[in-house]
């Protein structure tokens, strides 16, 4: 029998050993990557720049002008974006053909020649072996930022699927701050290391690959896409403890029945679908949002960030690192709590905490140069994005995507979210540094108003799902949006009509009481 343990609550759910450890072991090989690469091109970029320039230097007898170097540089950091883009869009083939835990193994390779490549990029005197790693990493956390989530929603019982849902992210914190931590001068911030800095991503990957075989794919998927029923059993008896597995197996086979005329969809078809056109269209704003966001802007350029706040150059490292603390410390809040609050007030206040932060930095950006003590202000904005987007915007977009739409649809949603979420990270990786320097502290008025708008399309349409099952979401997510934005109508005048069993809307679905009519 698998070890346990309680969640305090107003119901207590069993979290086994082999849960916390497939979380632990998916986010920590996979999601921890993402937020290591994210931030991993950061403090060693002075040394990156000046590799590249004495490379091409050696090669042609002149070196890089400021703005090629400038544009080289962009697209190493950006092209990690591309590959993520890559990796999203061939997500759903991949679930689908190897499963979801098949994908997550599988998929280790990438990370090894990316490893290879970058490891061995000095030696060979090649910048485009760092560039062409980034890509592959890229592939590999693109992949992983979609079938994680995936799968371990799939995994949990509905009353833990928030708390483990909201695992990967902790670990996309923990990722930003052992960059931030290595990059240190101390340790891997030394110019000899930085190959070895960009491609250590391979030990914690390694160590996914030797233990994760050995447990179980996912149950909903080997009932409801292999149809093996022995299979599933062992698989819920290996993530479950003294609980009726019966009943969730009873659920699953009530969702298979219900797509029994439907296969897999395509992303095509998908947004074709009138019955989910409120789910897709709620993940591609919190997607869009999630990276409009401006956090990527803060992680990659963090210490330029800082050195326009006026911190001290030989401080910044260490100023930067201590906000990778507050990143581990919001994203364990946001774990902790989401079963307690649910998903919406995590999004609304992240979302919302991240606008008013960045209307702030452009305030203390401004106001610094007549106060000097504003320049700790926009040091705590910084820090004040950070956090907010830890506690919720981290983690609940794609824990949402994989709660508003059942097994036949999922990997298509995934696809779209993923892909969208991909190509806003590489947007804002490429665009910043110009927009920086054409708009100046103006610019993060831009990512304000779209957290804020974000903030305000979640409490407007998203409805709450917690501790509901996929079929219960699936009748809700309609119902409530459209409740919620047809506010001036009571709910006794309208009628829902069930629409191919996925809680859609059709046009006429929506229609008032007669006793309602004006005479």
């Amino acid at each position: 029998m698998a070890e346990e343990v309680l969640i305090p609550g107003k119901n207590n759910a069993h979290l086994t050993s082999s849960l916390l450890a497939v979380a632990f072991l998916t986010s920590f090989g996979s999601s921890m990557l993402y937020g290591y690469n994210l931030a991993v091109v950061n403090s060693p970029a002075v040394y990156i720049k000046d590799f590249y320039n004495k490379t091409v230097l050696h090669r042609n007898g002149t070196g890089l002008s400021g703005e090629t170097l400038t544009i080289m540089y962009s697209l190493t950091v950006s092209v990690f974006a591309i590959g993520g883009l890559l990796g999203s869009l061939i997500v759903g083939m991949l679930v689908t053909r190897f499963g979801r835990k098949g994908t997550v193994v599988k998929t280790t390779v990438l990370v090894f020649i990316a490893g290879s490549l970058m490891g061995f990029s000095r030696i060979c005197g090649s910048p485009e072996m760092v560039i062409i790693g980034r890509f592959i990493t890229g592939i590999h956390s693109g992949i992983s930022l979609s079938v994680v989530p995936m799968y371990l929603g799939e995994i949990a019982p509905k009353n833990l699927r928030g708390f483990l849902g909201l695992v990967p992210s902790i670990f996309i914190g923990t990722g930003v701050f052992a960059a931030q931590i290595l990059g240190l001068h101390e340790l891997l911030g030394k110019e000899e290391h930085w190959p070895l800095f960009l491609s250590i991503v391979v030990v914690p990957t390694f160590i996914q690959l030797m233990l994760l075989p050995w447990f179980p794919e996912s149950p909903r998927y080997l009932l409801i896409e292999k149809h093996n029923v022995h299979a599933t059993i062992t698989a819920l008896k290996k993530y479950r403890a003294k609980c009726n597995i019966q009943a969730e197996i009873e659920e699953m086979q009530e969702e298979q029945r219900s797509l029994s005329s439907v296969q897999t969809l395509s992303v095509w078809k998908l947004l074709l679908d009138h019955s989910v056109r409120w789910q897709v269209l709620s993940v591609v704003v919190i997607n869009i949002g999630m990276q409009l966001s401006g956090i990527d802007a803060i992680w990659f350029y963090t210490n330029d960030i800082f050195e326009n706040a006026g911190i001290p150059v030989p401080e910044i490292p260490y100023t930067t690192a201590g906000t990778g603390i507050i990143e581990i410390i919001a994203g364990l809040v946001g774990c902790f709590t989401i079963e307690k609050l649910g998903r919406r007030p995590l999004m609304i206040g992240g979302f919302a905490m991240m606008g008013i932060c960045s209307a702030g930095i452009t305030l203390s950006l401004i106001l610094q140069v007549h106060l000097s003590f504003m320049r700790y202000i926009s040091v705590c904005c910084v820090v004040g994005i950070i956090a907010g987007f830890c506690i919720g915007p981290a983690g609940v977009p794609f824990l949402i995507t994989a709660e508003l739409f059942k097994q036949s649809h999922r990997p298509a949603a995934y696809i779209v979210g993923g892909s969208l979420n991909w190509v806003s990270n590489f947007t804002v990786g490429f665009v910043f540094p110009f927009l920086q320097m054409s708009a100046g502290s103006y610019c993060y008025l831009v990512f304000a108003t779209i957290c804020l708008s974000v903030a305000v399309y979640v409490y407007i349409v998203i409805p709450e799902t917690r501790n509901k099952t996929f079929m219960e979401i699936s009748r809700l997510f309609s119902k409530e949006a459209v409740l919620e934005t047809q506010g001036l109508f009571s709910v006794d005048q309208l009628k829902l009509k069930k629409m191919n069993g996925y809680g859609g809307l059709e046009h006429a679905s929506l229609e008032l009481d007669s006793s309602s009519s004006v005479p």
